[in-house]
């Protein structure tokens, strides 16, 4: 798979992203196709963050949405207050990060976790082990440890059903 096969956000179904993400406090901002997307980070096509406000072109990577998702649900709220862009955060916390996207692929309609596994690899995501399956089956034990004492392996984050139209 090429970097430009990944799912984009466009091809999701419905309002899935929306679904998932809204009830976590995110609000989804859409940028117009071929402008450049507020908050993000890698520019390009990548998700951006200001705020609570997840900013998406049509041609974003769906990877790419969970993933800035995911470092908003990572931060405690003094640090969400002032962020821009730069999700900062330590080295376990980017780990944290890949981990809670995973997590949370399988709830996202239209996508799964090995289509996030694929997805990551052909982004350019580097491991250790080799691949992003390897090391979320095999050597993850920090992220999620990090997780676990922030509060966020609860049922409630992990569970919640996205809407699915």
């Amino acid at each position: 798979m090429s970097e430009d096969e990944v799912l984009k956000v466009s091809e999701l179904s419905g309002h899935a992203l929306a679904g998932l993400l809204s009830h976590r406090g995110l609000e989804l901002v859409w940028v117009e196709d071929g402008a450049s997307i507020p908050g993000s980070y890698w520019g390009e096509r990548e998700a951006g963050l200001i705020g609570n406000r997840l900013y998406l072109r049509a041609d974003t990577p769906v990877h790419s949405a969970l993933h800035e998702a995911c470092h908003y649900l990572c931060m405690e709220p003094a640090r969400r207050g002032g962020l821009h862009t730069d999700a900062g955060g330590s080295d376990t916390e980017e780990s944290a990060v890949c981990y809670l996207q995973a997590l949370l692929a399988p709830r996202l309609a239209g996508y799964s976790r090995e289509r996030l596994f694929a997805d990551m690899d052909a982004w350019g995501y580097h491991f250790r082990l080799g691949s992003t399956r390897a090391w979320f089956e095999a050597d993850s034990d920090d992220a999620q440890a990090w997780l676990a004492g922030q509060g966020l392996l609860t049922p409630f984050l992990l569970t919640m059903s996205p809407l699915d139209t």
